[in-house]
C-alpha cells in the first residue's frame, strides 16, 4: 500500500514530520505532495517547500517528496496508492476535511482517506501560526526546521 500525504506545506512543521513519523511504520511507501498550484497564497513558492520537505524528510527511507498539481485524486491514481493521509489538529479542521474526504470518495471510491491526530505538542500549530511567528521575529525552533526558518527570514525580511 502506497499512502499519499498532500499538501501546500508553507512551511512544512515539525507537525507534518510527526505525522509522518508515525505513518511510516504503517505503510511500506509514504508520498508527501507538495500542491504546486493553490487556491491559498503562499510564502514560499513550490521549490523551496519541496526542498525543505526533503531535507525534513531525507533520513527516512520509505518517504518520497514531489510536487503535483492538479486533482489530487487524479495523482494518487498515477502515483499507485491508494490511501490519501490527513492531519486533524482540532476539531475545527473536522469540517473542511471531511468535505474533501467525501469529496474525493465521491470522485474515485477506490481512494481511502486516512485522518491522523498529531503529537500533543503540535496539535495546536499551523503554517499560517508559524508564519507569523517568524515574521514578527519569535522563536520557531521547536516547531520549524532551520532550513524552513531561513527560507521564511529570507523571504520576509530580503
Amino acid at each position: 500500500m502506497i499512502a499519499v500525504y498532500p499538501g501546500t506545506f508553507d512551511p512544512f512543521t515539525n507537525g507534518h514530520l510527526d505525522l509522518i513519523q508515525r505513518v511510516e511504520r504503517i505503510f511500506p511507501k509514504i508520498i508527501v505532495a507538495v500542491a504546486q498550484s493553490t487556491a491559498k497564497a503562499t510564502l514560499l513558492d513550490v521549490n523551496e517547500r519541496l526542498e525543505i520537505a526533503r531535507q525534513v524528510v531525507q533520513n527516512l527511507n520509505n518517504v518520497e517528496v514531489v510536487k503535483f498539481d492538479g486533482l489530487l485524486v487524479d495523482f494518487v491514481h498515477e502515483a499507485k496508492a491508494n490511501i490519501i493521509l490527513r492531519g486533524l489538529r482540532a476539531v475545527s479542521d473536522f469540517e473542511y476535511e471531511f468535505q474533501l474526504a467525501a469529496m474525493n470518495r465521491n470522485l474515485a471510491p477506490d481512494i481511502e482517506t486516512m485522518f491522523l491526530t498529531p503529537a500533543e505538542e503540535y496539535s495546536f500549530i499551523s503554517s499560517s501560526m508559524l508564519k507569523d511567528v517568524v515574521r514578527l521575529g519569535g522563536k520557531a525552533e521547536k516547531y520549524l526546521h532551520p532550513l524552513a526558518i531561513k527560507k521564511m527570514q529570507d523571504k520576509l525580511f530580503n
